[in-house]
């Protein structure tokens, strides 16, 4: 009877935490259409978004990642002639 008692809490537990999983998924995919209505907005007024997507991208980053990565960018550019 103790078994069944555990396995009906363990149930429970799962079940919760995959409603969680769930609603958690639910905003996500509400906020993802937010951002992109943003990126919608700022192209109707003139922006260009894939270029707002790298600056968000590159604002992420930690300062120090961020010029080595510029770093390395500049010195493939320079071995290709680019610049």
């Amino acid at each position: 009877m103790a078994d069944d008692t555990d396995a009906n809490a363990t149930d429970d537990r799962l079940r919760l935490l995959i409603e969680r999983i769930e609603r958690l998924e639910e905003e996500k995919k509400g906020i993802a259409d937010d951002i992109r209505d943003v990126y919608a907005e700022a192209k109707a007024v003139g922006y260009d978004a894939k270029i707002m997507r790298q600056i968000v991208r590159l604002r992420k980053m930690k300062p120090d990642d961020r010029s080595e990565q510029e770093m390395i960018l500049d010195t493939y550019k320079n071995a290709l002639g680019m610049i």
